[in-house]
């Protein structure tokens, strides 16, 4: 009997083991972050958290964030800085890693699982739920932040660049939206980046989602905040490889 309780002591464990798959083990692309979203809308605290120039040397690294008094957005794609701004009612995007954030979001990524976007995606909220559920299928446990890609032919996207007037102490996410340049666009090949958590909001993503995204078009044009889109049916997402 006390042979019998052993072995099914030790199967029950196995099965546990192995019911845990890849979570807990620590992944290359852990995701880290400075600066937090409700300190910027609830404390006017824009003051910068992070040097941007610290992440020049990380291999593979890939970021979002704004800039310090929120005089811009931040966009790291592969170790290519596009940090853009207003200047003179133009949209300026600096390729320098000399610049302060005062929210910064970054991984390093080596590789990434391509899914097709085969289904449709009707609304930003489509989206949240494809990601979540595609990086799930991948063995990345969503329970903890993860970085993700978008690329391919857009159906349509709004976007903005930030350029907070100083001495407003009144924040709200539509004068963030409409303080500096802002627009949509259809039908454009774009990279987007972004990072998705459901513990994170007013950290890194706004309260009501789990996403945050920057995007740039495929021309080099435009490089900003993403605030809706409306995914193409030919898209791809990616997702890191998970490591075992």
């Amino acid at each position: 009997m006390k042979m019998y309780t052993r072995l099914y002591s030790l199967a029950v464990v196995s099965v546990l083991l192995l019911s845990c798959g890849t979570d807990g083990v620590p992944q290359p692309w852990e995701v880290k972050y400075q600066g937090a979203l409700k300190n910027i809308m609830h404390k006017g605290d824009l003051s910068a958290k992070a040097n941007i120039l610290d992440l020049q040397s990380m291999p593979h690294v890939y970021a979002l964030g704004a800039v310090e008094n929120l005089k811009g957005e931040v966009l790291i794609l592969d170790g290519m800085p596009m940090i853009s701004s207003e200047n003179d009612g133009e949209l300026d995007i600096s390729r320098s890693f000399d610049h302060r954030a005062t929210l910064l979001v970054y991984a390093s990524v080596e590789q990434w699982n391509e899914v097709p976007v085969n289904q449709p995606l009707n609304s930003y909220e489509d989206l949240e739920e494809f990601v979540g559920q595609m990086a799930e299928q991948s063995g990345i446990d969503v329970d903890q932040p993860f970085p993700f890609m978008i690329k391919g032919m857009v159906s349509k996207l709004n976007w903005h660049v930030i350029n907070w007037p100083e001495g407003d102490t009144e924040h709200s996410h539509e004068k963030h939206i409409t303080s500096g340049l802002h627009g949509s666009f259809a039908d454009r090949e774009v990279e987007i980046l972004g990072f998705y958590s459901n513990s994170h909001h007013a950290i890194f993503t706004h309260h009501t989602t789990n996403m945050h995204m920057h995007v740039l078009t495929n021309d080099g044009q435009i490089a900003g905040h993403i605030d809706d889109m409306i995914p193409g049916s030919e898209m791809q997402l990616l997702v890191p490889v998970v490591k075992n």
